[in-house]
This record gives structure tokens, sequence and C-alpha cells, in this order.
């Protein structure tokens, strides 16, 4: 038994201070739900300053009977929060299969019920009451952890395209971090007083104290234990669901609500394309509208509540026809077999063939606009190159932050391939422009994007600009090279075809989203499919012998 000496002076988070500005995050348990978790839980009498759990270990939620329990940065020996009586620790990392980011420590007079997260999940399912508090509570709380940058995890090095991408990862799939640029020496030498950090290139610090150098986002999830979530090699499942985006989320909550046993797999974050969006307005029911984000977690958490089994950052590399169903191949080389399959692999935005573009990528060139690039373009040009209504979201949000924003795009009119309301905006915004006819035919800089050149067709000239970034969002190809050794048919630009109820030409294989062929692009439709291909999938699974 660990034992660890309790500060006398707490001067961090109080779940009890907490609770009076945020009593979503810091619910009052009902009888009802205490009596639940007394039903599947069991009493614990630690000593002053026992290590309950460190940071990486599994994690459970404690309920605080009498006490309280510290919760202390491992990297920083750090008092976060301290949890007292009538509280629970637990945020939701815990139901999504993510390791522990602090230390929890027993205070003095310390009683705890303690509910594996396996028995917790089932609580939530058998209760709505539960549920309905629980998981706001774990949502709040994680929303929380973001804002304040606390949750153990620190991204080091240079405001680079490595960088970027880890942050990428990180704010898509609602990860508490913070960062720390070599550019800032107090911080840097603050940081390095606790760690060994390498000379040059990107590093991750972890709640462990572990240096990550170099890391790719899968070593990431790895040391977060966010990547493979209860899924050993031929693990078995009802239904696969290949990509996180609206549709597949949409799949997966209805599939997993109606009982079916659910894994879905994602190789870059939850919400697909959608996530990118920093702002849907013509979704029903948001009528301010709502971040793709913002959807795509309220997504995620209630596909979670039924049951789904999330899989990201992985791939789908392989698919074959075995009895019973599918083999999935993993690019990790794991096998999962499902009954069966819906592809919701959706698409991606296209590249342009110019000069440098590639080398500036993650340094000025981006194909999302979130909070992240914005924070780039403070003041300064910003240019989007397409005319969807994706183009016309970035174009808005960014102009919040940017000095200008300038549209390209190769039509006459936003209206042929914009959304009126979002064609209508950007024409009278006073801090955008659009430049109709035009096309991008060059990129400056070396290190980091200093401008871009344009040709004008109408005008037949060339224009050039200073810009700090460029907004690539010119049209989009299916993401389904992994379908073509099993011999599904596409169309000519590698789209899945499909007939009745999104089925596909492999009996037990369905398609629905973007991926599919003659899909309206709309996050809407997207959403609507994957709820209506759950009825097709059921009675597939009635008329054949599952695993």
């Amino acid at each position: 038994m660990s034992i660890i000496p309790v500060p006398d002076e707490l001067t961090h988070y109080s779940s009890r201070r907490l609770g009076e500005v945020d009593e979503v995050a810091w619910p009052v348990l009902s009888q009802h739900a205490l009596d639940l978790l007394r039903s599947s839980g069991e009493e614990l009498h630690p000593a002053p300053g026992e290590l309950l759990w460190d940071a990486g270990d599994p994690t459970d939620l404690h309920l605080v009977l009498t006490g309280g329990v510290l919760l202390v940065d491992r990297r920083e020996d750090r008092v976060v929060f301290v949890i007292e009586a009538g509280d629970f620790v637990g945020e939701l990392g815990m139901l999504m299969g993510q390791r522990a980011v602090f230390q929890g420590v027993a205070m003095e007079d310390t009683a705890i019920l303690r509910v594996r997260v396996e028995e917790l999940r089932r609580l939530v399912e058998i209760s709505g009451e539960l549920s309905d508090v629980l998981l706001s509570a774990l949502d709040a709380r994680r929303r929380f952890l973001s804002r304040k940058g606390e949750g153990g995890l620190v991204l080091a090095g240079d405001d680079d395209r490595d960088l970027h991408r880890l942050q990428d990862f990180a704010e898509r799939n609602q990860i508490p971090y913070r960062t720390v640029l070599r550019s800032n020496p107090s911080a840097w030498s603050e940081l390095a007083q606790t760690c060994a950090l390498p000379e040059t290139g990107t590093a991750v610090v972890t709640a462990q104290r572990r240096v990550m150098t170099a890391p790719t986002t899968r070593d990431l999830a790895t040391a977060l234990g966010i990547d493979l979530w209860g899924i050993a090699d031929d693990s078995r499942c009802d239904l696969l669901v290949v990509g996180a985006g609206p549709a597949g989320l949409a799949a997966a909550v209805y599939g997993a609500s109606e009982g079916l046993d659910v894994v879905v797999v994602e190789d870059v974050a939850i919400g697909g394309q959608a996530g990118n969006s920093s702002r849907i307005e013509n979704y029903l029911g948001f009528y301010r509208g709502v971040s793709g984000v913002e959807l795509a977690r309220a997504a995620m958490l209630q596909a979670v509540k039924f049951g789904t089994r999330l899989l990201s950052p992985r791939s789908v590399t392989g698919l074959s026809e075995v009895p019973g169903g599918f083999r999935v191949r993993l690019d990790d080389e794991h096998d999962v077999l499902a009954s069966a399959v819906i592809i919701a692999s959706g698409v991606r935005y296209r590249r342009l063939d110019l000069p440098g573009l590639v080398d500036l990528e993650g340094r000025g060139v981006y194909y999302a606009a979130s909070q992240l690039e914005a924070n780039q373009v403070s003041g300064r040009n910003a240019v989007v190159v397409g005319g969807a209504n994706s183009a016309g979201q970035a174009a808005l949000f960014l102009a919040r932050n940017a000095g200008h924003v300038h549209v390209l795009i190769r039509r006459d009119d936003l209206r042929d391939t914009m959304s009126n309301y979002l064609a209508q905006r950007l024409t009278h915004h006073e801090r955008i422009t659009v430049h109709p006819r035009c096309e991008l035919s060059a990129v400056h800089g070396s290190s980091r994007l200093s401008g871009l050149t344009w040709h004008d067709r109408a005008r037949d000239r060339d224009v050039r600009l200073d810009a700090a970034a460029l907004f690539l969002m010119i049209g989009a190809d299916p993401c389904t090279p992994w379908l073509h050794d099993i011999g599904v048919d596409l169309d000519a630009k590698g789209f899945v075809l499909t007939h009745d109820s999104f089925a596909t030409s492999i009996p037990g294989l369905f398609a629905v989203g973007d991926v599919r062929a003659d899909s309206v692009k709309r996050v809407a439709s997207a959403v609507g499919e994957g709820s209506v291909v759950i009825s097709a999938v059921h009675a597939y699974l009635a008329s054949r012998r599952t695993f």
C-alpha cells in the first residue's frame, strides 16, 4: 500500500466550490441513484494518504461517502482537485476506456464506494435517471478540463505541422491538453524541470511523466488507452461500422439501442468531415446552429450510453467474407469478426497539385477550420478555396478572427453550389470577399505559408496576396480503397453503389452517408441514412445464422 503525504493547505479546485457554479458537473444524486450504485459497488476504507489508483491505471467510479479524495497531477506533484463527501470521481474518459490522468489519494477518515466501470455501464443502460445525470456530469467535467487545460497531457515543441497534427487529434477527440512552445522560454524551462525534453522536434508528456518524442497519433492514443477498447484479435460483434461521421454514429446509436453489439472503427476522429464544421445552421432543431465537434460529442455520448465500442485511431485495411459474416482487418493486423458491416467511411477533401503545397500542410495550409487554425489568422488574411457549404461555414468562422477572408470559387455564382443563407451571408460580410472564376495557382513560403497567387479568369490576370493561412475545400474523394478486394460494386468515381435499404451488391454489407453513390451531401441526410439502415441490418441478421 502506497502512502502519499496529504498537504495541509489545498488551494485548487474543490468539488464543493465547483458545485456552486456547475450543478450539472457536480450533481446531487437522488436516493434512487445512490441505491443503484450501492447495489453494484463495494465500500472501501483507505488509510490517510493511501494511493487509491495511479495515473495510467484503469478507472472506476468512486463515490466519496466521508472524508475526501485528492486528484494529483503526478507530473507536477500538484493537487488539482479535491473531491469531497457526496461527490464522485470520474469524467468522460472513464466510460470510453481511457486511463486515469490523475492519481487518487485518500484523505483522513475517508470511506468510498467503488463501482467497477463494467457495472457502471450496465447501470447506465437500465436506469434512465442515472444515465441522464451521470452522462451529463461526465461530459461537463470533460469540457471543464479542456477549458482549463487540465488533464496531465502536455504537447510540446515548435509551432509546426507535427504539433498541429497532435493538437488537432486531441481537439477533435475532446482530449484535455495544454501546449508548451519552445518559443516560450519560461514555460519550456518550467516543463523541462519535470522531464527530459528533446532538443528538437515534437514531444508529448503524459500524466505518468512519460516523454514520447516525435509521436504518431496512434502513439498518443495508445498512451491514453483509447486505441483498442476491449478488442482482442478475432473479437466478435453483431455489427461493425466503418467511420464515425454523422452516418456512422447514427447507425451506432440506433443499432446499440436496439440490442446489437456494435463496434465503430474511425481512422481520424469522431465526427468525420462534419466534425470540421465550425457551425451547422440547417440541421433540424438547432436554430442557433451547432458545431460539428459538439454534434459529434453528443452523438458519441449516446452511442457509448448504449454500449457501443469505439476504436480510434484505427483504419480498416481489408474486408473478406467468412461463414456467418465478415472478417474485418485493421491496420495493426487485428481482425474483428462481424455478422454485418456498414460502410460509413465518408470522403476526404482533395489535394491540389501545386509545387510546395504539401510541404506547407499544417504550416499555413489546412483542410479544416477550427479554433486552432483561427488563432493563426488573427488580424491577417485568410484564403478559402471552395464553394460548398463547408467552405462557406469555414469563411464565416474565420472572419471572426481574421483581418479579411478571401473565398475563391471557379463558378460565377456561389448559389450554384452553396445553400442560399450561407451565400447571402458571405456576400454581405464586411470582412469577406468572394472572388468568382478564380483558381489558385501558387503558394509561397519556406517554413510557413507567407502568401499565395491565384488566376482571375474573368479579368485574365494573376493576383498575389500575403496570407497567414490557406483552407482547401475543393471537393472530395470516397474513402473506399479498402473495399477493392471484396469486389463490392462501385461507380466510376469509387462511390459505393446501393439499392433498396442501402444494401450493397454483397449481402450483409451496407453503405450510408457521403461514401454512398448519389447520396445527398448533408449532415441531416447522413444521420437519416444511418438511422434507417438499422432496420435492414436487423432483417438481414434475422434471415441468417450469425456468429
